[in-house]
């Protein structure tokens, strides 16, 4: 017979999304003086030709990329009058657009303030409670949320030119978005890169874990000094694991892939009876399976299975007597139309630190 089609499509979605976890999609939001409206680019030549010269360089920028390129860019660009580097308007046209597209990390314009920042921040904070996973590299903005990159290193010279962290943003977007899920953009190079702002290792180490994405000069040339998200703070279910770009990515795309495969192939197709809980939990077993052999997560650690603890709350708000039912019973109790099921996985970090001890 073949294995259930939920699991089939399981399986589909796991090599997909593994196949796509290699490089990801940008959202970029500009200001410009002639162009205006919505555009999806997959290479440099794609452009509006009719785009201002900064802004041609800052859609460059983004697709230098790291190991890959981005997917493409999803552009939206606003039309000012005058200078775009004195107008600030709003960025609502541009980010209810992007809530009609699925992207993995937004940037706002290359001259972004404080003020837009926090406008993308609130949205992106906003579109993340609704199981999309949005994330966003603004400009020295202390967020203190897994879903924001802080990008705060300036004087970044390129060629004869010198930029703030605000027209970088998209370099930094197309970087991340680049790096395969297995791997870490900590140290990733920008060759580009002559000089920038530079900052003695006990300033970095307080950047760091004060949540700011920052570039460094090891002498050499200047690379990421460590991919991190703007999280400060712990607690409410997030810990320090989720102060890592690789480990937030990976856990996205798994919260994305469930939720909507379970909600497009799952809900009001089955009969909520134990067996087509138990196909379910099988399908899901075999996608974290998937993503165990593509080393996404930790081979060993993946599980799942029905949450008894919020089964039991549910049967007893109900008026069931569960003090008679062993846990089989009330695994195979009747929930009306509530599936309640609990999972556990660990995203396989990269090599970031290495102890070497050498005897002689």
């Amino acid at each position: 017979m073949g294995l259930p089609s939920i699991n089939i499509v399981f399986q589909t979605v796991a090599d997909n999304s593994i196949k796509m976890s290699q490089k990801g999609v940008v959202g970029m939001i500009l200001q410009d003086p002639i162009v205006e409206g919505a555009f999806t680019i997959t290479k440099v030549s794609d452009m509006d030709t009719r785009f201002s010269e900064e802004n041609k360089l800052y859609i460059e920028r983004a697709f230098t990329g790291y190991i890959n390129q981005p997917r493409s860019l999803v552009i939206y660009a606003i039309k000012v009058t005058g200078e775009p580097e004195e107008q600030f308007p709003s960025l609502k046209a541009g980010l209810d657009y992007m809530a009609t597209q699925q992207i993995d990390y937004l940037v706002g314009p290359y001259t972004t303030n404080e003020t837009q920042a926090t406008e993308i921040k609130t949205w992106i904070l906003e579109r993340r409670k609704e199981n999309t996973t949005p994330k966003a590299i603004l400009p020295k903005l202390a967020a203190d949320s897994e879903a924001i990159i802080n990008f705060s290193t300036d004087a970044i010279t390129v060629g004869e030119k010198t930029y703030q962290a605000n027209a970088f943003c998209s370099r930094i977007a197309g970087l991340i978005a680049g790096t395969p899920m297995t791997i870490s953009c900590t140290y990733a190079p920008l060759t580009e890169v002559s000089n920038i702002e530079r900052k003695n290792k006990s300033d970095m180490d307080t950047a760091i874990d004060n949540g700011e994405f920052i570039l460094m000069h090891d002498g050499k040339k200047v690379k990421v000094a460590r991919g991190v998200t703007s999280l400060k703070t712990i607690g409410e279910g997030k810990n320090e694991i989720f102060k890592k770009i690789k480990i937030v990515e990976a856990l996205d795309m798994i919260r994305y892939d469930l939720a909507t495969t379970i909600e497009d192939t799952y809900i009001s197709k089955f009969a909520n009876s134990y067996y087509n809980k138990c196909l379910l939990l099988t399908a899901i077993k075999g996608y974290f399976l998937e993503m165990e052999a593509a080393g996404i997560l930790q081979e060993g650690t993946s599980s799942v299975e029905i949450d008894l603890d919020a089964q039991t709350a549910f049967l007893k708000e109900k008026g069931t007597n569960v003090n008679e039912m062993d846990e089989q019973k009330i695994r195979e109790a009747d929930t009306e139309d509530k599936v309640f099921l609990k999972a556990t996985v660990k995203v396989l970090d990269a090599i970031e630190k290495v102890s070497l001890n050498v005897a002689v």
